[in-house]
C-alpha cells in the first residue's frame, strides 16, 4: 500500500505537470523531439530516379547489381530518465529536496511524451543500478515511475556515473531521448557519455541547491558527506571561507557547463529554489531555435 502522503504527492504532481504540458509546454515537446531522425527500413533494388547517395555499395559489390538503402520517418521516441538517487540527493534548503525537483521535472517530461504516444523507461543508479524498468506508454505507466522516484529506497549512498551509462548503452539498443539527472558530485564520466552521446539524442540535468553555491553566516557547524559520511567543521562566520566556498561552487558549474558543451550534449540546470518548468520552457526554446538555424 501507498502511504496517504505519498498519494497526495503523487496526484499533486500529477495535476500540476498536466497542467504544466496543456498549458505551458504544448507544442515544446514536439517540436523539440518528434521527427529528429531517419530510421533504416529496407535495402531494395535500384529504381530510375532514386538519389545515388542512398545506395548501399556493399550490396551492390556483392550482388553485382544496384541496390539503394530504404529509411522512414522515425516518428516514435523512446524517452529514458537515468535518475541518480545517492544520499547526497536527499537534501533541500528551501520546500523540497534535489531528489523531489529530480522527480517532478521527469514526471512532467514523461507526460509530455505520453501525450505525443512515445515510451517511458527509467533507470535508478548509485553506485550500482537500483532499478531498470523498460519503455512503455500510458498513463498507468508514468504514474508508477513517479511513485518509484518519490518512495523508492536506494542500497548504496554513493555514485557511480560511468557505470550507469554503460548499463544504459546495453540495455536500450535503440536510438532514444536520455535524460540524465543527477547532482554530477563524481568524477571521470566523460569518456561513457560521449560514446553514449553518439548512439542516443542526450541531455544532462543538473539539480542544485542554493546552499551547495552558497553558506550563510551562521557561525560554527558542521557539513557532513551524505555519501562518505566524511564530517568537517566550518565557521562560517569567516568572510573568506563564505568567499572560497562560493567560488568552488561556481566553478564546478562553470567545469560541468564547459564540459557539455565540448561533448555536444544538451545541458538543463536545475534548482530547488526555482521553477523547473521556466527552465525547461527555455531549453526547448534555446533548442527550437537552433535547430531552425
Amino acid at each position: 500500500m501507498i502511504p496517504k502522503e505519498l498519494a497526495k504527492k503523487i496526484r499533486r504532481i500529477q495535476i500540476y505537470t498536466r497542467k504544466a504540458v496543456n498549458d505551458v509546454l504544448a507544442g515544446g515537446y514536439e517540436s523539440v523531439f518528434k521527427g529528429r531522425g531517419m530510421e533504416f527500413d529496407e535495402v531494395r533494388a535500384y529504381q530510375p530516379g532514386d538519389d545515388i547517395r542512398t545506395i548501399d555499395w556493399n550490396v551492390t559489390a556483392r550482388t553485382g547489381e544496384p541496390y539503394v538503402k530504404r529509411y522512414v520517418e522515425e516518428r516514435e521516441l523512446t524517452v529514458i530518465f537515468l535518475v541518480d538517487l545517492s544520499a547526497s540527493g536527499a537534501f533541500g534548503s528551501v520546500d523540497r529536496m534535489k531528489n523531489e525537483i529530480a522527480a517532478e521535472f521527469c514526471a512532467l517530461l514523461a507526460f509530455s511524451a505520453i501525450k505525443n504516444n512515445d515510451k517511458v523507461g527509467l533507470i535508478v543508479f548509485t553506485d550500482c543500478i537500483e532499478m531498470f524498468i523498460p519503455p512503455k506508454k500510458g498513463v498507468s505507466h508514468v504514474l508508477r515511475l513517479i511513485r518509484e522516484l518519490l518512495y523508492f529506497s536506494p542500497r548504496k549512498t554513493r555514485t557511480d556515473i560511468n557505470g550507469a551509462l554503460d548499463y544504459m548503452g546495453r540495455v536500450i539498443r535503440k536510438r532514444g531521448v536520455v535524460f540524465l539527472v543527477s547532482d554530477f558530485l563524481a568524477a571521470d564520466f566523460a569518456k561513457s557519455m560521449r560514446v553514449l552521446a553518439r548512439r542516443h539524442d542526450m541531455i544532462a540535468v543538473s539539480v542544485t541547491d542554493p546552499r551547495e553555491t552558497s553558506l550563510p553566516n551562521v557561525g560554527l557547524i558542521e557539513l557532513e558527506d551524505a555519501e562518505t559520511g566524511e564530517s568537517i567543521l566550518v565557521d562560517t562566520g569567516n568572510a573568506r571561507i563564505r568567499e572560497l566556498y562560493a567560488n568552488l561552487g561556481q566553478e564546478r558549474s562553470a567545469r560541468l557547463t564547459q564540459l557539455f558543451g565540448r561533448m555536444s550534449v544538451d545541458y538543463i540546470g536545475l534548482h530547488t529554489d526555482q521553477d523547473y518548468v521556466r527552465d525547461l520552457v527555455r531549453f526547448f526554446k534555446t533548442r527550437e531555435q537552433r535547430r531552425r538555424h
